[in-house]
């Protein structure tokens, strides 16, 4: 009598436990939960994706915001300036995190923000030394569990400190902040160099859990994201470097009066890395030999990042700079010899604005994510000659050729498909399926533009002006503006 009491106990205990869920916990949140839509500057790793649906119209849904900061602008003679809202790249990175969107934004009053899509709402703001003009990327860390604070890692840059100077030891304008708390988890020292920058303006490229990034130094790091692997050096935490390279020679230094910086972010083609520099070069990383090539030389700066086409060609955005010619957009075939590899480029207006002569500043953007293999592969890029140009990537003219940056040699030159005056801009245009818009300096342009490659504005807001880059998702778009303020347009 006494084994059943004890064997009817046991049993009720074991009913217990297995309905109380003790063996079988809750399953941890799952890695659907995290979505990251739009992780890095302009999207992708090829650099040429903008978001989903563009908005019917550009009503003010919310505004947030992002104040002002006083910053130095490298230069040969740096000049003191006030600087508000966000810009040049400035693109908002969006992240779903359990079932709800958050943007990431850099500013120039110095803070990186986490803030909610749907409202404008700020979660958190972690500050740095100087203005953010860059824009950031985004990490899952595989060695976290999904539920980690940590699991998520937001990678940005910024320039140099307002009060540090060019020669200090220290100089952490590239940190990694925790998406889900805001907390810092390391920061980089970008080293002193040939250049007059010790600044971060570019996007880094995250392949197989390694970061690939051009630095205004001049020099291109490999760096390992992962904080656990990162080291304490003089009280800071640091990550691991694994290699950097100067993509400068004491030439470039002499004859770019030590312009030698990169600001672009690095594109993936297959097993290669391309990255342009303030040298003048289009360089080909080949990530089996750890190897660089040059791919191409302008002579000029290249602050646009290099973006991969649907038939793996390489466009580049040239301004004008230390080149007798004239500035444009050049598509490249990687496959061919340096001298050999132009497919076409399409030269825009010289211009004196601001401290600039003509040319593209900003990246090339184009519509291949978008649309079908029959359609129309377009690029769409806006000048310092204050025009908005939209070309034919795979279709040219052998009878139309145009001299190149240098003055010597002929290039055949795309179909023009539209033109239009926005004024100048800095800022990179977005496509999606049925939709171009641009940022200038005058206002944000919306277009619509159907399978006939017909354009048409259908709308211009003249309030909301700027250098930032904007991205769209279901109808809505997130732009800052030079206003002091991030704006989420759509229809109301």
């Amino acid at each position: 009598m006494k084994l059943n009491t004890q064997v009817n106990l046991l049993i009720k205990i074991l009913a217990f436990i297995l309905l109380s869920g003790f063996l079988n916990p809750p399953p941890k949140p799952k890695l659907d939960k995290i979505k990251l839509i739009i992780p890095t500057f302009l999207g992708n790793e090829q650099r040429n994706y903008y978001g989903n649906i563009a908005p019917e119209s550009l009503d003010i849904i919310w505004k947030t915001n992002l104040g002002c900061g006083r910053t130095i602008v490298p230069s040969k003679i740096p000049d003191t300036v006030q600087m508000c809202g966000a810009g040049w790249t400035g693109q908002a990175l969006l992240i779903k995190d359990n079932d709800e969107l958050f943007l990431v934004q850099g500013a120039y009053d110095y803070n990186l923000r986490k803030i909610k899509a749907k409202t404008g709402e700020v979660v958190w703001e972690y500050p740095y030394d100087d203005v953010i003009k860059s824009t950031g990327c985004a990490w899952i860390n595989p060695h976290k569990d999904n539920d980690d604070p940590d699991k998520i890692v937001i990678l940005q840059g910024s320039r140099r400190g307002y009060k540090a100077s060019l020669h200090d030891k220290y100089i952490f304008s590239y940190r990694a902040i925790s998406f889900r708390t805001g907390k810092e988890l390391w920061k980089y020292n970008s080293i002193y160099g040939a250049s007059f920058s010790r600044d971060v303006d570019g996007t880094a490229l995250i392949v197989d859990d390694t970061v690939f990034l051009g630095l205004e130094t001049g020099d291109f790091v490999k760096l390992n994201p992962n904080p656990e692997a990162a080291e304490i050096i003089d009280s800071h935490k640091q990550p691991i470097e694994f290699f950097k390279q100067a993509l400068y020679t004491k030439e470039d230094v002499q004859a770019h009066n030590k312009n030698v910086v990169i600001e672009s972010s690095p594109a993936l083609l297959d097993n290669y890395i391309f990255v342009t520099s303030g040298a003048g070069y289009l360089y080909k990383y080949d990530r089996n030999t750890g190897e660089f090539d040059i791919q191409f030389k302008t002579g000029s700066d290249i602050d646009g990042s290099p973006i991969i086409t649907r038939d793996k060609k390489v466009l580049i955005s040239i301004e004008k700079e230390y080149i007798p010619g004239k500035g444009g957009a050049m598509l490249i075939d990687p496959t061919k010899h340096k001298d050999s590899c132009v497919i076409w480029f399409y030269p825009t207006e010289n211009n004196n604005f601001v401290s600039w002569q003509g040319g593209i500043i900003g990246s090339c953007a184009i519509n291949d994510k978008y649309i079908s293999k029959n359609d129309n592969s377009l690029s769409a890029f806006v000048g310092i000659d204050g025009y908005l140009y939209v070309v034919e990537n795979e279709f040219i003219n052998p009878y139309d050729s145009v001299k190149g940056p240098c003055n010597k040699i002929m290039y055949p030159k795309p179909q023009e498909i539209f033109k239009y005056k926005t004024g100048p801009s800095i800022s990179t245009p977005i496509f999606t399926k049925n939709r171009l818009i641009v940022l200038t300096y005058e206002g944000l342009y919306m277009f619509s533009y159907d399978k006939n490659c017909i354009f048409t504005l259908l709308e211009k807001n003249e309030k909301i002006r700027g250098e930032a880059t904007p991205i769209v998702h279901n109808g809505r778009l997130f732009v800052a503006s030079r206003d002091g303020n991030l704006y989420c347009l759509g229809k109301e």
